[in-house]
């Protein structure tokens, strides 16, 4: 399971490059300014006391390919809104279309994180097979 996880970090990489590439030679060219890679991937977890070194490696690996992902969002965001800033006739969906929990980055002393992802995990499973019951989300 872990490996068809992370199989994905080789296309997240080659996104990472090839945005910042064409970032870095195009943008100059036509003056847009430059999105800064950094406000998007952003590792500040590893700071956590609560999470094991797996559940560290885990989160630094997410945080890297949501915040590629959101920063290659942007990069291209701002080449539409250069070349082609029409708005589209049907409404673009930019939230989660999920109903995701987050965990409060800090948390008391004794916090099990463990204990809690399982019981988020539950409750979205729940969460979907309602939405799924109902003919939503498809």
């Amino acid at each position: 399971m872990l490996i068809e996880i992370y199989s994905m970090l080789l296309p997240i990489g080659l996104l990472d490059l090839c945005v910042s590439f064409y970032q870095w030679s195009c943008f100059p060219i036509y003056g847009i300014p430059k999105i800064t890679r950094s406000e998007y991937i952003i590792f500040d977890r590893q700071e956590l006391k609560y999470l094991d070194l797996i559940s560290k490696f885990h989160c630094t690996y997410c945080a890297y390919g949501v915040g590629v992902v959101s920063f290659a969002k942007e990069v291209i965001a701002s080449t539409e809104a250069y070349f082609c800033p029409i708005k589209h006739q049907k409404k673009k969906l930019t939230a989660h279309h999920q109903p995701w929990q987050q965990i409060a980055f800090e948390q008391e002393v004794g916090f099990d994180f463990d204990t809690k992802l399982n019981t988020m995990r539950t409750e979205l499973n729940k969460v979907r097979k309602e939405m799924s019951k109902n003919g939503e989300n498809q």
